[in-house]
Order: structure tokens, then C-alpha cells, then sequence
């Protein structure tokens, strides 16, 4: 590894790990993982690889926490800092600007057509989604119980994904912990430290929120900041996992978006730079947009951003300096296990919940007692989007195409059929 390089030779690389952060988080580690450790040498493998290990035990995207950390390792805070605005900032920018076209545009048919393809694709990604963790998450039959237990509370009886998580964690903190025993691993960093450290970012985090409380006319951009702030501390398990507890309150309860728009806010999403958790940009920037317009939209969005990403430095730079200590516990070994067999289940919900509302035009929710169903209307099956699904599957799980290539040809795919027929 190269001794200490400065934080103005690192900056170029972070700026070009952003703009090429295409494909999701696995192409956005191995991209990471080429530039600083293979090319750069910044990182060892090993550095590396706990580093990677510590982002996937925390809420919020783990490739840009990854970047952070890596930032941090090798130039401090401010290394930090750079890395991860870095990250996130060319995938802000192009969403921002493809939400207002949307915004202004998007009920035009051929916008509308184009977007039948886009939809189509999402649902696979989804899927895809699930075949990759489930054999990993679901390692023994408790494990399986407890992804059973997660889609029946999520998709039957509208238990908050929050309560799930929590929930999850206890049972595998209890009976889950790791056979291994305990290390004695020990750190350097202070308490006092760490205190400060989380004072500063809760600081940051809540000012904004504060602020527009105190001073803002529209309710709308409270309401914002303290959702997605919810979000911010239970995104565990990545963003498919939050998706479905997200969609389906901001389309179902708060009414921000509709189904469709929430689906070609993740195919944006999906087809820029960043973390795929920057859909929660474009839901902001549309419930603003319906609100009052485009400035409110802009600052919905500004604001989502904040409360999104701002927790994201707080959880790396107060937990950093704990990653070995924090790996070395089976208890807390065993909660996280448990957490990601949740997962599974939270994100089966998920395609569930898209694969209806992409096939069917109208869709029914109906009451059995405690239980909430899903009932779609048989007579408006969209055969086109069926179609486009079975295109999907061949292209990407079964020939492994890239996303971004599929998104597009079943856009035009969409836009040909509705042409021809």
C-alpha cells in the first residue's frame, strides 16, 4: 500500500468512482475495489474487505458508506467527506434534472409508453434482487421462519418495517448468536470521542429539519424530512429492502406518487450513477412538485438528499474506528443474521407489490379481518408490460445483459408495440 497520498490525489479518483457508478452496488464495489486497491494501492485487501464487512452492517446504501470509509482511512474526515459526496452528487444532479422533465412531461402517452418498458425491467432487477441474497440470508430454518414471518407482517398485516427489523434483530439476538466465541479485540478510540463525534452529525443532521419546522409555509417539507430521516435509520439489507416499506406509504398512505410514478422513479434510479436509494430524491422532488411547483419540488429534494446521506457519515465516521471489536461479537453477530433473513422476505414483498401494479392497471386492496390483500382486476391485464417481463428475464438473469442496455431496448420494445398495435 502507498504511504499517506494527499487528499488532492485521491479527489480525482472519488470524482471518477462517482461519475462511473453505474449497475447497482456489486458493480460499484468491484469498481471501488479495482481503482484504490488494485490501481492505487490506497487499501489493502484486507483493509478492503472490513471495510466492506462493516457497511453491510449499517442502515443506508453500503457502497457509498464503503467509499466513505475508504475516504476515511486513507485521508481522515475530510477524505472521507469527499469520497462520499463525491459518490453521490453526479447521480443527485442527473436525478434532479430527469424529475423535472418527468415532472413536467411525464403524462405525455410516449413518455408514458416508454416507461411500460422501463417498468418491466424493474420488476426482474427486483427479482434478481432476491435470488442473490436469499441463499446467502437464509442459511438455517430459523432463519427461513423469520423471512416467512417478515413478508406475512409486511404484505397481510401492515406491520411498519421498522417494527419487522426490530423485531427480527431481537429474536436473533436471542437465538441466533454465533457459535464463535467473543474476541477480546480492543480500540483506541475514547467514548468521548465517539460522543462528540455523534453530537456534531446529530447536529448537522437535524438542523435543516429544525429549521424548515420553525420558518417553512408548506407542512409538506416536515413531513418530508422526518419520513426519509426514518428511512435514513432502518435501511438495513440495502434499498430493495426499504423500497416496499417506502412505496407503499408514500403511494398508499401519504399519496405523494402513484404506483407508476414510483416505478419510473426506481427505473431512473436504476440507469444513473449512485446508489440506487437516490429514488428517494425523485419521490421527494414529485410530492413537492405536487404540492406548489418546481421550487418547492427542488427543495423537497435538496432536503430528502440531506436527511438520506447525512446519517450515512455519521454511522462511518462515529462506528469506524469499532469495526474489528463490532465484527467480534456473536450476539450482535446473530441480530444481524436474523436482519438479513428479514430482508429476504421484506424484498419478496416487494416484487409482489410491483409485479401486480406493472401487470395490472387497477388494483384492489381488501380486508379479511386484520388481514390487507392485494385483489387486481383481471380485466385490464397489461400484456405488453407480461411481455416485456418474460424479455427481461431472458435478458438479464438468463443472458446477463446489462441493466442499463435492457432498460433501454424494452423502452423502444414499448414504444414499437404501442406504434404497431
Amino acid at each position: 500500500m502507498q504511504s499517506s497520498p494527499k487528499l488532492r490525489q485521491c479527489a480525482p479518483t472519488w470524482c471518477k468512482i462517482g461519475l462511473l457508478s453505474f449497475g447497482g452496488p456489486a458493480a460499484q464495489i468491484a469498481l471501488m475495489h479495482r481503482e484504490i486497491v488494485e490501481n492505487k494501492k490506497w487499501l489493502t485487501e484486507e483493509q478492503f474487505l472490513n471495510a466492506l464487512n462493516f457497511c453491510m452492517l449499517l442502515p443506508g446504501p453500503e457502497a457509498m458508506q464503503l467509499a466513505t470509509y475508504s475516504g476515511w482511512r486513507i485521508n481522515g474526515i475530510y477524505g472521507g467527506l469527499i469520497a462520499g459526496l463525491f459518490f453521490i452528487l453526479p447521480g443527485a444532479i442527473l436525478i434532479a434534472f430527469l424529475a423535472t422533465i418527468y415532472a413536467f412531461y411525464g403524462d405525455i402517452p410516449l413518455i408514458s409508453t416508454l416507461f411500460t418498458g422501463v417498468k418491466a425491467t424493474v420488476v426482474v432487477i427486483v427479482l434478481q434482487a432476491l435470488l442473490k441474497i436469499t441463499p446467502k440470508a437464509l442459511k438455517t430454518h430459523i432463519h427461513t421462519l423469520i423471512a416467512v414471518f417478515a413478508f406475512i407482517g409486511i404484505f397481510f398485516l401492515n406491520i411498519p418495517y421498522p417494527i419487522i427489523i426490530f423485531i427480527s434483530a431481537a429474536l436473533g439476538y436471542l437465538i441466533l448468536p454465533n457459535k464463535q466465541t467473543a474476541s477480546k479485540i480492543s480500540h483506541t478510540h475514547t467514548l468521548t470521542k465517539t460522543l462528540k463525534t455523534i453530537l456534531i452529525w446529530l447536529l448537522i443532521w437535524w438542523a435543516p429539519i429544525l429549521f424548515v419546522y420553525l420558518f417553512s409555509e408548506h407542512e409538506i417539507l416536515t413531513k418530508i424530512t422526518i419520513f426519509f430521516s426514518k428511512l435514513a435509520v432502518v435501511t438495513f439489507g440495502g434499498a430493495y429492502a426499504v423500497l416496499s416499506y417506502m412505496a407503499q406509504d408514500v403511494v398508499t398512505t401519504k399519496e405523494w406518487l402513484t404506483a407508476g410514478q414510483m416505478m419510473d422513479g426506481l427505473g431512473l434510479a436504476e440507469t444513473t450513477p449512485g446508489p440506487l436509494i437516490l429514488v428517494t430524491e425523485f419521490v421527494g422532488f414529485l410530492a413537492g412538485f405536487k404540492e406548489a411547483g418546481i421550487l418547492l419540488a427542488l427543495q423537497a429534494a435538496a432536503l430528502t438528499l440531506w436527511v438520506t446521506f447525512v446519517p450515512c457519515f455519521l454511522w462511518i465516521f462515529a462506528g469506524a474506528p469499532y469495526i474489528d471489536w463490532i465484527g467480534s461479537q456473536p450476539r450482535l453477530h446473530g441480530a444481524l443474521s436474523a436482519i438479513t433473513a428479514a430482508v429476504v422476505g421484506v424484498i419478496l414483498n416487494l416484487s409482489v407489490w410491483f409485479t401486480s401494479h406493472v401487470f395490472f392497471e387497477k388494483i384492489y386492496e381488501t380486508k379479511l379481518g386484520p388481514l390487507s390483500l392485494l385483489w387486481p382486476d383481471f380485466n385490464n391485464l397489461n400484456v405488453t408490460a407480461i411481455f416485456l417481463t418474460i424479455v427481461s428475464i431472458l435478458l438479464i438473469i438468463k443472458l446477463k445483459w446489462n441493466v442499463a442496455l435492457v432498460l433501454t431496448i424494452n423502452a423502444i420494445l414499448a414504444l414499437l408495440y404501442s406504434l404497431i398495435f
